[in-house]
């Protein structure tokens, strides 16, 4: 059965997801050892897939770590961006933290090997940086899913298996190892240099790829001297020429949260970033997310967070 055939069967996948089949990434600990929060000390992990298969799940933008997905068995369709691949052959794939992603499973199997690591790991080794950027594996979408021959996916995996047991001995040079591993990845990876075209995405997927851009765009840059501009279901339904209440549907059936609720966590966020990551006064972070009084900024914090934004701030204070 081909391609054709198998998205005949499942019409751009997505479509036919509810809020008991896809989950949020970062809802998933135990799944996926990740969380979208950029306090957490971690820079680099290694998983295997076989052991750690992987859910239905759909990821926000605000990721702040990359991710090398390397797939040697199971079928999915995957969904980078606004593009959609059917994934049926071995496959490597170079996420940047700002891509949306989303992942469909259609086998039980499933086989291969993740790396997620952050920024500051990718700046921290010069080399590793020059590799990424000669290849535009992360930087262009269009390098970034690469179909593998034979030959590499032995060599990939080979190398990935030496990455377990490196991370494994927690020796003083692992993470010197760990990205010598991931340039010669990189490497073979590029003699497949194979890049599959994508499939055409679903009209409800393109508004929820937009939806979450915009909410990405409304929130990375706010600051007290640039505050947020738009929160309100409608002013995001306005921005996307769609109905407020289409959007809440579109949100409900693919992710199980409302609008609402999104932009909330996400408000929520990045006030905890803020607060970890600045010396701004509790005013001012109030300010840059959309209230115009301390009080009331301290009050929804403690709502959803269950202590006050001052007691979150020193609780992380070693």
């Amino acid at each position: 059965m081909g391609t054709k055939d198998i998205l005949v069967l499942y019409p751009m996948a997505f479509t036919t997801l509810d809020s008991k089949n896809i989950e949020m990434l970062r809802d998933i600990p135990d799944l996926l050892p990740v969380a979208r929060d950029y306090y957490e000390d971690w820079t680099i992990k290694i998983v295997n897939r076989e052991t750690n298969a992987c859910k239905n799940y759909l990821s926000p933008n605000r990721r702040d770590f990359y991710k090398i997905l390397f797939i040697t068995e199971g079928v999915g369709v995957f969904t980078l961006g606004i593009n959609t691949y059917y994934i049926e052959e071995p496959t490597i794939l170079f996420l940047h933290p700002n891509e949306i992603i989303s992942w469909k499973n259609l086998s039980a199997q499933s086989a291969g090997h993740f790396c997620l690591f952050k920024k500051r790991y990718l700046d921290g080794y010069s080399m590793l940086k020059s590799v990424s950027e000669k290849y535009h594996l992360f930087s262009d979408a269009s390098k970034s899913v690469i179909r593998l021959t034979e030959k590499s996916v032995t060599a990939i995996d080979r190398l990935f298996r030496q990455m377990h047991e490196e991370a494994a001995d927690g020796s003083a040079l692992a993470n010197d190892a760990l990205q010598a591993y991931m340039q010669l990845i990189m490497t073979e990876s590029m003699r497949s240099a194979h890049y599959p075209a994508p499939d055409v995405v679903s009209v409800e997927f393109n508004h929820l790829h937009h939806f979450f851009q915009l909410l990405e765009k409304e929130t990375s840059g706010i600051n007290y001297s640039k505050p947020l501009r738009i929160k309100t279901v409608k002013e995001f339904a306005d921005d996307l020429a769609i109905h407020p209440n289409y959007l809440n549907a579109l949100l409900k059936k693919h992710t199980g949260q409302n609008v609402s609720t999104h932009i909330r966590n996400r408000l929520l966020e990045e006030s905890k970033v803020l607060l970890l990551q600045t010396d701004w006064t509790l005013q001012d972070i109030g300010f840059a997310i959309g209230f115009a009084e301390q009080p009331n900024f301290s009050l929804f914090f403690k709502k959803y967070i269950g202590i006050t934004p001052a007691e979150f701030r020193r609780s992380y204070i070693r």
